[in-house]
């Protein structure tokens, strides 16, 4: 009798060792990918952020302006280029 639980007993100790080497592995695993993600997460930061800096300096009044200017050949309208519309002229 036991000699057959010294078989149980000792199948039991391999099985929860295999557990524990399983369990370490995912561990370490999961470790590796939670720093992967980390870093990555990171990257995605620093590239929004950049994203905000080109969109802040993108969009100034004064760099559209330039834009328009140069590049378009379009001027700033003067009361002079204006025509005023009224209701029911002809």
């Amino acid at each position: 009798m036991s000699v057959k639980l010294n078989i149980v007993l000792t199948a039991a100790v391999v099985g929860c060792a295999l557990s524990v080497v399983n369990a370490r592995y995912q561990s370490r695993h999961l470790l590796i990918e939670l720093e992967r993600l980390s870093q990555h997460s990171r990257q995605l930061e620093i590239d929004w952020a950049q994203l905000q800096l080109d969109q802040s300096t993108l969009g100034k009044n004064e760099r559209i302006e330039q834009i328009a200017r140069n590049s378009l050949n379009m001027s700033p309208l003067t009361p002079a280029r204006t025509q005023y519309l009224t209701e029911g002229a002809k």
